[in-house]
């Protein structure tokens, strides 16, 4: 596989593009194509800019030195940290320029929204004080890639909130934020070794693992809750999310976590797209 789309980690992109489909569901007639075309943009490129940025971060501060998960480029040596770094400032200028242009047809508000997402993209695991470090990872995963991604894509496409697309930004935020923490429990151990207190090291191994399948939980509460009928069409993925859960809560540790970060990325995309026909029927 090409480096690049290595260091990408695709796994991940269903967290960028399930809230888009949604939202763009949920705007029914008001839907644009082209508007939903810059968001998904932004999405992506933000979520690749973050992918890389991490890789720059925990590789010259050596935080990925032992790393169980996928490769790392610039602790695996396959690219330079200047090379890498370069990624994520080109991946986070081509989300800016698409991010802008959507400003441009539906609301300059957004170029601060999208500003702070870049920032909190940085901040993850950059600079001297990386909120990553400190156990609010998930904080900022449900805030940029649930509550922001859904309701600014329904925004940018209907020019207002209702509470409705603030209900379904819910289950998206929740679901990525299940990405991120099946993520950090896999790394545990190494985390724990290296003093980066994410919230899977604050929590404890026992509690990571309950805390993970909350996640789960409150995605399809979250879903009925929106009291649409059709929602229940989301109870289809249940099987999946029941064998995730039953093989975390297990106790599958380190190497064995790796696949169900893809299945964990799978079911969001899969809750998302039977969301988002629930929606569009409504």
């Amino acid at each position: 596989m090409n480096k690049w789309i290595l260091g990408a980690r695709p796994r991940t992109l269903p967290a960028a593009i399930a809230p888009v489909v949604v939202a763009t569901a949920l705007a029914g007639s008001d839907w644009n194509w082209f508007r939903a075309a810059l968001a998904l943009k932004v999405g992506i490129w933000l979520q690749i800019g973050v992918n890389y940025a991490n890789d720059y971060s925990d590789g010259i501060k050596g935080t990925d030195t032992n790393r169980i998960g996928p490769t790392r480029l610039v602790a695996s040596g396959l690219a330079t940290a200047k090379q890498v770094k370069r990624a994520a400032l080109i991946s986070f200028a081509i989300a800016s320029i698409a991010g802008i242009w959507l400003s441009l047809l539906s609301s300059p508000w957004l170029l601060l929204v999208g500003a702070a997402a870049i920032a909190a993209a940085w901040g993850y695991t950059g600079g001297k004080n990386p909120y990553g470090y400190s156990g609010l990872g998930e904080v900022s995963v449900f805030i940029f890639f649930g509550l922001t991604a859904t309701v600014g894509t329904y925004y940018s496409q209907t020019n207002h909130v209702s509470a409705l697309s603030v209900l379904c930004a819910v289950p998206m935020g929740s679901l990525a934020c299940a990405i991120l923490a099946v993520n950090n429990l896999r790394d545990r151990g190494q985390d724990e070794l290296v003093g980066k207190r994410t919230l899977a090291v604050r929590l404890g191994d026992t509690k990571a693992r309950k805390g993970f399948v909350v996640l789960l939980v409150v995605a399809h509460l979250s879903a009925v809750a929106t009291l649409i009928p059709w929602s229940l069409l989301t109870l289809a993925v249940l099987p999946l999310t029941i064998s995730i859960s039953r093989a975390v809560l297990s106790g599958a540790s380190g190497a064995s976590l790796i696949p169900l970060l893809g299945k964990t990325g799978k079911l969001q995309m899969f809750f998302g797209l039977l969301f988002a026909i629930a929606l569009a029927i409504h």
